[in-house]
């Protein structure tokens, strides 16, 4: 799947489905369960050892990350589908060209947003509400963080190109790296040398480093593969290539965006039922990313099979990808619904002892259940959205899914029914339901042959 030579990557437009899927999803679900687990260490080791100032000063002041980790992710993930498609039609000089084109744009906007997080830090905290008392460390976590940007767009775009190439071993190394560098440095820095959240911040910008590091050393060791050159005039914008990734990537980063917001609105209107309901959705919306690891990563593994099959016009093949991905995420959902409905206070019990957290925790689990089911229906039938560049839909879904409905519902359950609390759990649970109706009509009518990234030649 590449310009000349070695390949890269898999060619997934061969070999049985099934079997195909699972070899290339679960590289992807060990890396989001890395990504999961480390990113969990700051906010363990600054409490544990600094207390709630460092805590305060390390969460207000990842702010800026947490935000525009989501658009370095929704621009990765225009980039692999664009490069699947390539890849599946075998247009390699459009490749290389493509694969340029995306690295120069994650360069630009890397250091746009650098810039911007460093001139303007004092008035994003004032903007963040930032306590006076953490200012000081939430100002050094944010400027020191806001120079490792570019090593997660860099990480983010290296990942986007190896998946749309069939390679997704290699980011869980890179992942497993920024991991081990990640945990050493929190411990050296934070506990031994009492840097505090500076000494966090510091860890966690050599840990992004450590993994843009090992990708483009990857990258260059085999450049002939990629087509890549450490030259200035390689690092150009092909017009075609450019307008293509933009189009795909705004509405991602954009839907990115506003479901954030929304999740926003929904905990901040939980926090005012005590903290009670406040541990309950906290330790909830933990548990309910954890659980949907396999699913999420399947939507992005299928995506990836789907567009190189797309690619190259392997129509009946791409149909099979989404049943493939439906059964192997209802039946790891079905698994997750069977242990919530047995064991939900072991569950709960992992991050909490309250007993009044737990008990609702049990309530909490137990309306996600639907949840659970209806996101492994969504992520495979979704997977043939994303994979035919269909980004107008995708972004409609988006915000129906994340914005509209959540919203809607919530307020529906809590105005109405007078549900309190409950009426945003189960405002949540249900409203990926008309999203999931729209991805089926779309997958069923059979509209997404016809949608093309690629000119006809």
């Amino acid at each position: 799947m590449t310009a000349k030579g070695k390949q890269i990557g898999r060619d997934l437009t061969q070999g049985p489905v099934f079997q195909s899927l699972l070899l290339f999803v679960l590289p992807i679900v060990l890396t989001n369960l890395v990504q999961q687990l480390y990113s969990m260490v700051d906010l363990m080791v600054i409490g544990r050892f600094v207390g709630n100032v460092g805590t305060v000063g390390v969460s207000t002041g990842g702010e800026v990350s947490d935000f525009l980790t989501p658009i370095a992710t929704a621009f990765a993930t225009a980039g692999q589908i664009y490069i699947a498609q390539l890849a599946g039609a075998k247009r390699h000089e459009e490749l290389q060209r493509s694969i340029g084109s995306f690295l120069t744009l994650n360069i630009i906007m890397s250091l746009v947003f650098t810039v911007f997080s460093l001139l303007f830090f004092r008035q994003i905290l004032t903007m963040l509400n930032c306590p006076q008392e953490a200012f000081g460390q939430a100002s050094g976590y944010l400027i020191i963080t806001a120079i490792g940007l570019p090593f997660i767009f860099g990480y983010n775009a290296v990942c986007g190109i190896l998946r749309g190439l069939g390679e997704s071993k290699r980011p869980l190394e890179f992942i497993i790296i920024a991991a081990i560098v990640n945990i050493f440095l929190d411990l050296l820095l934070v506990v031994v040398f009492r840097l505090e959240a500076a000494g966090t911040a510091i860890a966690t910008a050599a840990s992004q480093f450590a993994s843009f590091a090992a990708a483009f050393i990857y990258m260059y060791k085999n450049r002939e593969q990629f087509g890549f050159e450490l030259k200035r005039s390689y690092f150009k914008l092909d017009p075609e290539a450019t307008k293509i990734i933009l189009q795909l990537g705004i509405p991602q980063a954009a839907r990115s965006t506003l479901v954030r917001v929304s999740m926003v609105w929904v905990n901040a209107n939980v926090n005012a039922y005590g903290l009670v309901a406040s541990g309950t959705n906290s330790v909830g919306n933990k548990l309910q990313k954890f659980l949907e690891i396999y699913s999420q990563s399947t939507a992005q593994a299928a995506g990836a099979m789907i567009g190189q099959n797309l690619g190259a016009e392997k129509y009946d093949r791409a149909k099979q990808i989404v049943y493939s991905a439906l059964v192997s995420c209802l039946f790891v959902a079905g698994v997750i619904s069977l242990i919530v409905v047995f064991f939900p206070h072991a569950l709960f019990g992992i991050f909490t002892k309250d007993p009044a957290v737990l008990d609702l925790g049990v309530i909490y689990l137990r309306i996600m259940i639907i949840h659970f089911l209806v996101t492994a229906c969504i992520n495979a039938y979704q997977a043939m959205v994303v994979g035919s560049g269909n980004a107008p839909l995708n972004f409609a879904i988006g915000i129906l899914d994340g914005v509209v409905c959540k919203i809607g519902l919530s307020l529906l359950f809590v105005n109405v029914f007078n549900m309190r609390e409950l009426g945003y759990f189960w405002g949540t649970a249900l409203s990926r339901v008309l999203p999931l109706c729209i991805c089926m009509i779309y997958f069923y009518s059979g509209k997404w042959k016809t949608a093309r990234l690629l000119k006809k030649r």
